[in-house]
């Protein structure tokens, strides 16, 4: 059990050092991090959001932006698994009832793990869910339909599915990996983040009793913070991606590259035009940082005092942060190549993992429409939209 914030951020920096030796391999060889992930779910840091009164750390979300900055700088595969993970104890802390909170937060407690069964393909849009919940007779439902991208799927106790009931409403339906009707298809071919098994779902009649059914289209007829959470997390894996890529940058130059002749130095190290590409990219790294905490504490303080206002201010920050983070991160992951020279380019040196994880990560949402809404907010007043991307 972890028991405050302290111990989370110290938990997480011990498992970043030990995941951070194995990660490239892992990636080139897409060996998916099942030891790595029972590691870090034995330390008690996926419980780490369940509220105190059912035992738990209750961390701010400033400490859990920062522990997904912190796996994420090491690995940032593993760092996308309990992305979801965390979003859907955060959808049991809104809208469970007592009864499902107390059962689902000891489940947690206990150590097992929540995937995610959410988005699907070959949809007109992205809320266009057509996975189906059919409520019988008895109160239970049958669960059908099919689901792509299901990150955290294949390592999960229990998988969240979201779907609509007969009154075409989103509901979440928490089912168990192993039941009858499920299938989790390791299928994922992504070029970056290989190894988050981010798969297909197929649900076949799979029952479900009324019990593990929540109303999720609850959360989004009031000010919340869904979103923001869910997309502070995303900003997190950004930045760490951003600050791996640039540590693993600068320990190749001082220690493989060459300098240019015409440099006059001895190492590369020493070069000023590098020395300068450096400091411009530290500069991209610390504002991804500094934007990202700024969000947090934006999150924390609307938690503290949740209305409308402070809803849009949270998703605002977190908006901002999450736009820039994702450039910064792309920016560095390339910049590592321009930087260390032609001998960073060999594939065996697989040194453009930070650059296919970012730009697979960052096309999880269009940082445009971040912007958009940014700019309706500071020139008309427009709150952003309440549909958990924001």
């Amino acid at each position: 059990m972890i028991r405050d914030d302290t111990e989370a951020l110290r938990t997480a920096a011990a498992l970043a050092e030990e995941f951070r030796p194995g990660a490239s391999g892992r990636d080139a060889r897409r060996e998916l991090p099942r030891a790595e992930l029972d590691r870090l779910t034995a330390t008690g840091l996926l419980a780490v959001t369940v509220p105190a009164a059912h035992g738990g750390a209750d961390v701010s979300a400033a400490t859990l932006a920062e522990v997904f900055r912190l796996l994420a700088s090491a690995d940032a595969s593993l760092a996308q698994i309990p992305q979801s993970h965390f979003a859907y104890v955060n959808v049991l802390r809104q809208q469970g009832s007592p009864e499902q909170q107390a059962f689902f937060f000891a489940e947690v407690l206990g150590g097992r793990r929540f995937g995610n069964a959410q988005s699907e393909a070959g949809t007109k849009h992205l809320q266009d869910i057509r996975t189906r919940l059919v409520r019988g007779e008895d109160g239970s439902y049958l669960l059908t339909g099919v689901k792509h991208y299901s990150t955290g799927a294949l390592f999960a106790d229990w998988i969240p599915v979201l779907a609509r009931a007969d009154d075409d409403l989103l509901h979440v339906a928490y089912v168990p990996a192993d039941a009858p009707g499920l299938t989790v298809t390791d299928d994922w071919d992504g070029m970056g983040q290989r190894t988050t098994a981010s798969g297909t779902v197929e649900l076949a009649d799979v029952a479900v009793p009324a019990a593990h059914v929540v109303p999720h289209h609850l959360t989004f007829t009031g000010p919340q913070l869904h979103g923001a959470l869910a997309q502070l997390l995303h900003t997190a894996i950004d930045a760490g991606i951003a600050a791996g890529a640039l540590a693993e940058a600068a320990e190749f130059v001082r220690t493989r590259s060459r300098p240019w002749f015409e440099s006059g130095y001895d190492t590369a190290a020493e070069d000023p035009l590098l020395i300068q590409r450096f400091g411009e990219l530290d500069l991209r790294r610390r504002a991804a940082d500094a934007l990202l905490a700024t969000a947090a504490r934006a999150v924390d303080a609307a938690r503290a005092d949740l209305d409308d206002d402070s809803a849009a201010e949270a998703s605002i920050a977190v908006a901002a942060a999450k736009a820039y983070a994702g450039s910064a991160a792309l920016e560095i992951a390339d910049a590592l190549f321009e930087v260390s020279g032609t001998r960073a380019a060999l594939d065996s040196l697989n040194l453009h993992r930070h650059w296919r994880d970012a730009r697979t990560h960052t096309l999880h949402d269009p940082a445009r429409w971040k912007i958009q809404h940014l700019g309706r907010y500071v020139l008309n007043g427009t709150r952003p939209p309440r549909h958990g991307l924001l």
